[in-house]
């Protein structure tokens, strides 16, 4: 049968063992870097002081960038053109899909103005990379496998839901006031404004540093990533641990503003990474991705950057409120994702598997 091809005379079974479901989560939540993550959040209730130094952080944001990018390039070289070609494809569709869908979504569920819904749509149109890296170290654990060429996915959903969501903004602003819109009319010319947003999106340093990760990992191939893989495949996940301490203490410090962010962008925060992470699954499915690859397609969907989004929205829409970005995205996605919705996705991916596989 073939890929979304629907065969009457088979019946799909939909039901998951509970005991397999409860053992998955637990593995997930379990697991050392989600135990650090939650120990962040954790001491800033106590009120202790666990933030790594800014230049540790920064040096573990570069190393989980490089290694994904790395081993994506790696196995990207050891891929069929063909193979990859349409997931891509199917990519840069979502890439464009999934904002459209949270500004028009955020519309109907809370009171934001468009400015702020087009800043929304940036971050949920662009992904986590700590969301992906979870998702991957979850998959390895089950020891369910899933295409090498990933992080590619990764680096082709990362720019076009940001440029969508600051296109509606920008639009809206245009269309509202031509005149008293300074922003707008420079957006329209295309002055230092725009190109600075432009440029923080394609050349910012996330990816930048994965999309040089994934050049040198193609053009070195296995035996050159043999020589460095006890640095960044042996650590990795003892230094994602350290990443996610860090986000912990930065989730923990939005929870406070949870309460005043109404209750249509908490539901909204919980529910949309769902109906995303689903859409991505079964258009993973469509473009030939197996059951793993499907599930991290998924997971990239229901993510939610807090890296290059918010950094290309300060530049390109300064007007937005940044407290009700991050503390949707930070402060409840986030979280929701890396302890639940991991394990929630390769639930939903498993279930469809009969159904395209």
């Amino acid at each position: 049968m073939g890929v979304g091809e629907f065969d009457s005379s088979v019946q799909y079974d939909f039901k998951v063992d509970l005991g397999a479901s409860l053992s998955m989560a637990s593995t997930n939540v379990l697991s050392v870097p989600v135990l650090v993550f939650l120990l962040g959040v954790i001491s800033v209730r106590l009120k202790a002081d666990l933030r790594l130094p800014d230049p540790v952080y920064q040096a573990t944001a570069i190393y989980l960038l490089f290694a994904i990018g790395l081993k994506g390039g790696v196995a990207l070289r050891a891929s069929e053109p063909a193979d990859v070609l349409l997931p891509i494809v199917v990519a840069v569709a979502l890439g464009i899909v999934i904002p459209i869908a949270v500004f028009l979504v955020l519309k109907w569920v809370t009171r934001l103005n468009a400015i702020d819904r087009g800043a929304m749509a940036a971050h949920y149109g662009s992904t986590s990379l700590v969301t992906f890296t979870a998702a991957l170290v979850f998959l390895d654990a089950l020891d369910v496998s899933y295409e090498g060429f990933m992080p590619t996915l990764l680096t082709v959903l990362e720019i076009p839901g940001i440029v969508v969501g600051l296109l509606l903004a920008k639009r809206y602003a245009s269309t509202r006031s031509r005149v008293e819109d300074a922003t707008s009319r420079d957006w329209v010319a295309g002055d230092s404004v725009s190109r600075d947003w432009i440029r923080e999106v394609v050349l910012g340093k996330s990816v930048l540093i994965l999309f040089g990760g994934l050049v040198i990992g193609f053009l070195t191939g296995v035996q050159g990533y043999e020589q460095v893989e006890p640095f960044f495949g042996g650590l990795f996940t003892g230094v994602l641990a350290l990443f996610l301490l860090e986000m912990g203490v930065l989730a923990g410090r939005r929870l406070s503003d949870i309460r005043t962010a109404g209750p249509g962008l908490i539901i909204f925060a919980i529910v949309f990474p769902v109906f995303a992470g689903t859409l991505g699954i079964i258009s993973g499915y469509l473009a030939g991705l197996s059951m793993g690859g499907a599930m991290i397609l998924g997971v990239l969907c229901a993510s939610a950057s807090y890296i290059a989004a918010p950094a290309a929205v300060r530049l390109a829409l300064p007007e937005a409120n940044p407290g009700i970005t991050l503390t949707s995205s930070l402060g409840i996605t986030f979280p929701f994702n890396l302890i639940v919705g991991i394990p929630i996705y390769y639930l939903v991916a498993q279930a469809l598997e009969s159904w395209f596989l």
